[in-house]
C-alpha cells in the first residue's frame, strides 16, 4: 500500500467502536470518520452527522473528503444495496453488494442457496404472512418440539424465536404477526427444525475469489443466565470456541465456506467482505444455522483485538482482489466479552443513566461503547446494550477473569449483564 487512506466507516455500536479502534492502529490511516459514531469513536476518529440511510449524502461526502474507503458496519445499509451505489460513483466500499448480501437479508434466499449447493443446514418449510395458519398447522403435523420460527428479514437478532410447545408457537406467531417492529421481517417466515449441538461463529474475509478465516468465537444471544429468556442482539462472547476444533474447522473449510464462496461465484454475486457463518456442531458435524452479511457484535469485539494483520491493508485488498496475498496472524490470547445492559432490554428501556467507573478500567481490558452519549462532562447510556467490557488473558479462565474483574468498576442505573459468559468454553477444558 502507497501513501495514506482516508476512511469513512459506517456506524455507531459496539461493533463499530472495535472497527475504530482497530483501524486507528494502521500505519497506513490518513483521517478516519465515523457516522454517526459513539462517545468512545470520538476519542480516536472524528464521528460526523451524517444520515446512512441517504447513499447520496454519503458520497457526497465521500467526495468532499477524498475518502479512499467506505467501511460499512451494520447490516442494514449493506442489505438496501449502500455499496452497489457507492462503487457506481467510483467509490471504493468493504462489504458485499446488494445481491450477496441476501445471504443475510433473506433467510428463505439463504436457506434455498444451502440446498442447491450440498451446504448442511436445518430442514425447513416457508410461509408467507398470510399463510401462518398453514404454518401453525405444519408445526402441528410434526409434533416435535423445540422449533425454531424465524422471520425472513432483518430484525435486529429479535426475529427468531426456539419454541417448546404448542402454545409458545402460537404466542410467538401472534407476536411475528402483530408486532409493528417485526411485520416487514416477518413477511415470509421460516420453519425449522431444531438443531441440537453447541452454536459458534466463524467470521471470514472474502474478496470473490479468495478467502481467509479471520477467527471464531461463541455469542451468547439469551439475555438470562444458562441461556434462558428472549434473544438479543448478543449479551457476550469469548474467542476462540473450544468447540471448534481443528477437524471442526477443516470440515467448515471444505463443507461450508468453500462451497458458499464457489456457490455465490455461480450464482454470479460473488461475495466480498466479511462472512459470518453461525454454525451448530451437531453429532453429524458442523451445520449453518445463519449467514451475516458483516462482523458480528459483540463477536467482533472478541475477534479484532487478537488480529496481528493490519485491518486496512486487509480491507484494501479485499476491493482489489489481492487477498491472496496476505495469510491471517492472531497473538494466540483468549477474549472474553461482556456487555452491559440498560434494564428491561430487550425490551423497553430507560435511557439516560449517568456511567460511572469508565476511568478505573485496567490494561487488561479494552471498554467499547455501544448505547452511550456524551451530555456536557459525562457520558450517559442511550440505548440497550451500552457497552462492551473485553478482558484479555492466555487462558480462557484469565481473559473471562479479568473481563468481569472490570465490569465491576462500571456502574449505570438498571444496569444489567449476564455473569456466565465463557462458562460454556471453559467446560471443555476440565
Amino acid at each position: 500500500m502507497d501513501g495514506k487512506y482516508n476512511v469513512l466507516l459506517i456506524g455507531g455500536g459496539g461493533r463499530e467502536h472495535a472497527l475504530t479502534w482497530k483501524l486507528n492502529m494502521s500505519p497506513n490511516l490518513g483521517k478516519l470518520y465515523v457516522a454517526p459514531g459513539n462517545p468512545g469513536t470520538a476519542e480516536i476518529a472524528n464521528n460526523i452527522h451524517l444520515n446512512i440511510s441517504d447513499f447520496s449524502a454519503v458520497a457526497e461526502f465521500s467526495k468532499k473528503n477524498d475518502i479512499d474507503l467506505v467501511v460499512v458496519g451494520p447490516e442494514q445499509p449493506l442489505v438496501d444495496g449502500i455499496v452497489d451505489y457507492l462503487e457506481n460513483e467510483n467509490i471504493p466500499a468493504f462489504g458485499p453488494k446488494k445481491r450477496a448480501a441476501l445471504l443475510e437479508g433473506s433467510k428463505e434466499y439463504a436457506k434455498e442457496f444451502m440446498v442447491k449447493y450440498n451446504i448442511p443446514t436445518a430442514d425447513y418449510a416457508v410461509f408467507s404472512a398470510d399463510e401462518f395458519d398453514d404454518a401453525l398447522k405444519f408445526v402441528q403435523s410434526k409434533e416435535s418440539y423445540p422449533i425454531v420460527l424465524k422471520a425472513d428479514g432483518l430484525a435486529a437478532g429479535k426475529g427468531v424465536f426456539i419454541c417448546e410447545s404448542e402454545d409458545e408457537v402460537k404466542k410467538r406467531l401472534s407476536t411475528l404477526k402483530n408486532d409493528q417492529n417485526l411485520q416487514e421481517a416477518a413477511s415470509k417466515l421460516v420453519v425449522e427444525e431444531f438443531m441440537e449441538g453447541e452454536e459458534a461463529s466463524v467470521f471470514v474475509i472474502a474478496d470473490g475469489h479468495t478467502s481467509h478465516i479471520i477467527h471464531n468465537a461463541q455469542d451468547h444471544k439469551r439475555i438470562g443466565e444458562g441461556d434462558t429468556g428472549l434473544n438479543t442482539g448478543g449479551m457476550g462472547a469469548y474467542s476462540p470456541a473450544p468447540v471448534l476444533s481443528e477437524e471442526i474447522l477443516e470440515r467448515v473449510k471444505k463443507e461450508i465456506i468453500e462451497p458458499t464462496i464457489t456457490g455465490m461465484q455461480i450464482e454470479e454475486t460473488a461475495y466480498h467482505g466479511i462472512l459470518y457463518i453461525g454454525l451448530m456442531i451437531t453429532n453429524d458435524g458442523p451445520k449453518v444455522v445463519e449467514y451475516n452479511c458483516r462482523f458480528g457484535d459483540p463477536e467482533c469485539q472478541v475477534i479484532l483485538p487478537p488480529l496481528e494483520n493490519d485491518l486496512l491493508s486487509l480491507m484494501i485488498a479485499t476491493t482489489e482482489q489481492r487477498l491472496d496475498e496476505f495469510s491471517i496472524q492472531l497473538d494466540g490470547d483468549y477474549r472474553s466479552c461482556v456487555v452491559m445492559v440498560s434494564e428491561g432490554y430487550p425490551g423497553s428501556y430507560k435511557k439516560g443513566m449517568e456511567i460511572n467507573g469508565l476511568q478505573n478500567v485496567d490494561k487488561h481490558s479494552i471498554v467499547f461503547h455501544a448505547g452511550t452519549k456524551k451530555d456536557g462532562g459525562s457520558i450517559i447510556s442511550n440505548g440497550g446494550r451500552v457497552l462492551s467490557v473485553v478482558g484479555r488473558g492466555d487462558t480462557l479462565k484469565k481473559a473471562m477473569d479479568h473481563a468481569y474483574k472490570n465490569v465491576e468498576q462500571i456502574s449505570f442505573d438498571g444496569c444489567y449483564y449476564r455473569k456466565d459468559i465463557g462458562h460454556k468454553g471453559l467446560k471443555r477444558f476440565t
